[in-house]
């Protein structure tokens, strides 16, 4: 019983972690960025790295893996990559880049919405608006989707926060010689939307993955696999993009020490850690942990980076949060529904085992 309980909590322990190193990662990715760092380079390293890591992982621990790679799993992970990795962070990182890490992290709460949205005509998820469970989970739909164009369309009034005592100098310093912030609502607006779009994007990729883990059930494998084919499209896009070798260049500064941190963390750990996640409680479930990343980004936005929140953030924040645990507590319902069901169902198997084994009996004992 307590081995069973300690494995139930897992998913929710690994998705804390996925949460907690996300927020490192928006921090040190708005600094590189502010640094003059290009985000098509940022990704494209992101990837090399994420690969490198987890390809001795996935040979470590899965080479005796029964389960085998065949042309049509191949092509389903590229799908998974170009969805999953390349378009949701090409988005996200140029998005960021315009606008604050509390803002982008607060957007990403809309995820769940369009998981929700995208799984309804794939049978993932139901919408039964005869219940309460589903219409909370079309109500909390909606306003997730509010609160983001509420955050991107308007800014408002300034939110007066104490200074921070801990604000780290070197993000300053980063800014001004970057110089690549964005100035103006208009900017702000326009990163906001290429977020939102990321969001899209990393929608698709956790209704793909769902099916993806029922088919090639090996995590790691799948993870080494997906980072490999979005390093080769970053780096064809980034090539494009960014043909001056020097702006690939990294130095002993901020820039080695964001696409070491994203690789690693970012991609190589977290995605392992969703890819294992979806297959134990399906996409929803994954999805549900995106408010953790806006409480800890704020916080560190405030205090290291000095990030200054307004009222349009703020107010969009909060109609994006209660909009999640309105889809949260129609999810919960249903499953506690389902169980109760599945229980019932067994207790009736059972009842009609032992009456099926006793009139067999009686009938051979009155032979």
């Amino acid at each position: 019983m307590a081995a069973g309980g300690v494995n139930g909590f897992l998913p929710a322990v690994a998705m804390v972690a996925v949460q907690a190193g996300f927020a490192g990662l928006n921090v040190v990715s708005k600094l590189a960025l502010e640094s003059g760092m290009s985000p098509y380079v940022l990704i494209a390293y992101r990837q090399i790295i994420a690969t490198i890591a987890l390809a001795p992982v996935a040979f470590f621990f899965e080479r005796k893996s029964p389960v085998k790679i065949s042309a049509g799993i191949l092509l389903q992970i590229l799908v998974c990559s170009t969805f999953g990795a390349t378009l949701n962070q090409l988005l996200y990182f140029i998005g960021l880049k315009y606008t604050t890490p509390t803002i982008a992290c607060a957007l990403t709460n809309i995820l769940p919405a369009f998981t929700f949205i995208m799984a309804v005509p794939f049978r993932i998820e139901t919408a039964d608006m005869r219940s309460r469970s589903g219409q909370a989970k079309v109500v909390g739909t909606a306003l997730c989707v509010g609160g983001s164009m509420l955050m991107t369309f308007y800014k408002g009034a300034l939110i007066r926060l104490p200074p921070s005592r801990i604000h780290w100098r070197y993000a300053e310093e980063a800014a001004v010689k970057g110089g690549t912030a964005a100035s103006g609502t208009g900017g702000e607006a326009v990163g906001a939307m290429l977020v939102v779009g990321s969001c899209v994007a990393w929608a698709v990729w956790f209704i793909l993955q769902a099916r993806v883990s029922k088919s090639f059930s090996v995590p790691y494998t799948s993870s080494a696999l997906l980072c490999a084919m979005a390093a080769v499209e970053c780096l064809l896009v980034g090539a494009v993009v960014e043909r001056d070798m020097a702006r690939w260049a990294l130095g002993l500064d901020i820039r080695l020490v964001s696409v070491l941190y994203i690789g690693l963390v970012g991609s190589g750990l977290s995605v392992s850690l969703m890819t294992w996640a979806i297959g134990k409680r399906g996409p929803l479930y994954v999805s549900m942990f995106s408010p953790l990343l806006l409480v800890i980004v704020a916080v560190l936005g405030w205090a290291i980076l000095d990030e200054k929140l307004y009222v349009g953030s703020g107010l969009g924040s909060v109609v994006i949060v209660v909009g999640l645990y309105l889809v949260l507590w129609g999810k919960g319902s249903e499953s506690r529904l389902k169980t109760l069901i599945t229980g019932a169902q067994d207790e009736a198997e059972d009842v009609e085992l032992g009456e099926g084994e006793e009139k067999k009996k009686v009938t051979t004992e009155g032979a």
